[in-house]
């Protein structure tokens, strides 16, 4: 399933990378100043879709190596086993169901208190 969608991914953004270049030089050509601030958009949300599945490709790479290693499947938090379940929806998870959500509630409680308190790491000087 990991090589299968390595591949996936890999002509995928292979492919994408082809047309945002053809395309940015084709519509270079003949533009005005609203279509170039149209192109620009497309252009920038064109990479932005590119770098996710290049991230994506990425964490396959590496659950590839976990693989390799033995490790696949073991979550990096607590080592117990992920479920089959949530490796067959997310093939590329490093941690267990649990394991994860206490991951995102400790970012949520940090980005909470970032929230209350936005000045919580800054240092005045108390000459200035």
């Amino acid at each position: 399933m990991l090589e299968a969608r390595r591949r996936q991914l890999t002509s995928g953004v292979n492919g994408m990378m082809r047309d945002v270049r053809e395309r940015n030089g084709d519509d270079r050509d003949v533009v005005d100043t609203h279509d170039g601030s149209d192109i620009d958009i497309q252009a920038d949300l064109d990479l932005a879709l590119i770098q996710m599945k290049a991230e994506t490709l990425g964490r396959i790479e590496a659950a590839l190596r976990r693989l390799a290693a033995g490790a696949y499947g073991n979550c990096i938090e607590c080592a117990r086993a992920i479920s089959g379940e949530r490796l067959k929806a997310l093939p590329f998870a490093v941690r267990c169901t649990s394991c994860e959500d206490a991951r995102e509630q400790r970012a949520r409680v940090s980005l909470r208190d970032r929230v209350r308190r936005p000045h919580a790491g800054v240092v005045f000087d108390a000459a200035d």
